[in-house]
């Protein structure tokens, strides 16, 4: 990418190397942002589906297990 660099700047410009540059941070932190809030999406999903589990789990403890009757010795 830096080779073909020249192609797109022109060295005698450096007005257009700060636009280039402030246009790259930009999108840099664009970038982040919606990394992290996929991140936090991922997260929040999880957690919903942990709780879920849980209490799926604490359900089935209390119901009767018909297996155990059958593996009595």
């Amino acid at each position: 990418m830096t080779k073909n660099l020249p192609y797109i700047i022109p060295a005698s410009q450096p007005e257009a190397e700060e636009a280039f540059g402030s246009y790259q941070t930009t999108h840099q932190f664009y970038q982040e942002v919606h990394t992290r809030s996929e991140f936090q999406r991922h997260c929040e999903w999880y957690y919903i589906t942990a709780e879920q589990h849980r209490q799926d789990l604490k359900k089935m403890r209390g119901e009767l297990n018909i297996l155990q009757w059958f593996r009595r010795s």
